[in-house]
C-alpha cells in the first residue's frame, strides 16, 4: 500500500486544519522545503493541495509548480479545479494527476469534462475526489453538502473515466483521533477503481485497517507533522 505526505498550502505556507475549517491552521514551513524532505525519506508520490484555491481565497499555482519543478516524484494536486480549462492547465504544467472534487460532483452523473479529460491526457492522470461527511458528499472546499452518500456515487464512475478515487471523512480531518472504517470499507467495497484514503489516520493500527480493507494507498498529514506516524517506518508498508 503506498503512503502518501500531504503537503496542504495556505498563503504561500505548508499547513494542516482541523476539520478543513478555516482558522484552525497550525503552519509548518516552506512547502518546496518539505516537498523535498519527505521525497528524500523515500516517498513516492506527494499529496498537494492549494486550501486557498479550494476556499476560493487566491491560489498558490507557483509554489505547486515549483514543487512539481524541483521533485524527481510524481505529484497528485487538487484544490479549486472548477473547469476543464484549469484542469488544462495543470496537466499540461506536468502535474501527473489533477484531483476533482467540486466538478466531479458538478459534472455527476455524465461527466463530460472528464470524458473530455480521459480522451486528451489518459484516464490515469484524474482522480474523483470523494469528501464525505456524516456519509454524504460535500464540495466546494466542504463547504456545501449534496444528498449523494459516499459508496452510491462511486458506482457510477464507468472504467476508462478517471484512475480512481481520494476517499476523505471530512469529520475525522485533522483531529488525530483514528479513523471511521466502516465509511472506508463502504467506499472501498462498492467502488471498481483504487481507492487513496484520508482523513483522521493517526496511527499504525489505522494504516492496517485500511490496507486491510483494500484501499490503494493512504494521505498522511497532521499525524506525520506532528510525530504520530515516523514515515521511515511505514513508507514500506
Amino acid at each position: 500500500m503506498k503512503i502518501i505526505p500531504a503537503i496542504d498550502i495556505i498563503d504561500g505556507k505548508c499547513v494542516q486544519l482541523v476539520g478543513g475549517k478555516p482558522g484552525t491552521e497550525k503552519f509548518y514551513g516552506d512547502p518546496v522545503e518539505t516537498a523535498g524532505k519527505w521525497e528524500s525519506m523515500g516517498a513516492e508520490l506527494l499529496h498537494v493541495i492549494d486550501l486557498d484555491a479550494a476556499l476560493e481565497n487566491g491560489d498558490n499555482l507557483d509554489k505547486v509548480l515549483e514543487i512539481k519543478d524541483s521533485a524527481g516524484i510524481p505529484v497528485q494536486f487538487g484544490g479549486g479545479i472548477r473547469s476543464y480549462e484549469k484542469a488544462v492547465e495543470l496537466l499540461s504544467h506536468g502535474i501527473d494527476r489533477v484531483i476533482l472534487g467540486t466538478l466531479a460532483v458538478n459534472e455527476y452523473p455524465e461527466f463530460g469534462i472528464l470524458n473530455r479529460l480521459a480522451e486528451e491526457f489518459g484516464k490515469d492522470r484524474v482522480i474523483a475526489a470523494i469528501d464525505s461527511k456524516d456519509g454524504k458528499v460535500v464540495f466546494r472546499g466542504w463547504q456545501e453538502r449534496t444528498q449523494f452518500l459516499a459508496s452510491e456515487f462511486v458506482k457510477n464512475f464507468k472504467p476508462g473515466l478517471i484512475w480512481g478515487f481520494l476517499y476523505t471523512d471530512v469529520g475525522v480531518e485533522g483531529k488525530m483521533r483514528g479513523i471511521e472504517i466502516g465509511g472506508i470499507r463502504e467506499v472501498v467495497d462498492a467502488a471498481n477503481l483504487p481507492v487513496i484514503v484520508s482523513g483522521g489516520i493517526s496511527s499504525i493500527g489505522d494504516i492496517k485497517e485500511i490496507r486491510d480493507a483494500g484501499a490503494w494507498g493512504v494521505v498522511l498529514g497532521k499525524a506525520l507533522y506532528e510525530g504520530k506516524i515516523n514515515f521511515y517506518y511505514v513508507k514500506d508498508f
